[in-house]
């Protein structure tokens, strides 16, 4: 009897853990994301009309707050 309520207990308590333990896993994902158009931005035939280099800064900016947001959030 102990047993099962041991083990009935730890099931409940597993149905609450979350999933992921990342707090931000959109934050990291948005940066992944930004490296990449970082990259498509850099390799393209073309400047998208003028825009890829100031494109280029503001991703490398977005990039760096997202960084220092993800500091102190630990």
């Amino acid at each position: 009897m102990k047993t099962l309520m041991f083990a009935s207990a730890l099931i409940g308590t597993m149905a609450f853990t979350p999933i992921s333990l990342e707090p931000h896993p959109h934050i990291r994902g948005a940066i992944k994301e930004l490296q990449a158009a970082r990259k498509e931005l850099e390799t393209a035939a073309h400047d998208f009309g003028g825009h890829r280099a100031e494109a280029i800064r503001a991703v490398d900016a977005a990039i760096v707050q997202l960084r220092e947001a993800q500091k102190y959030d630990k």
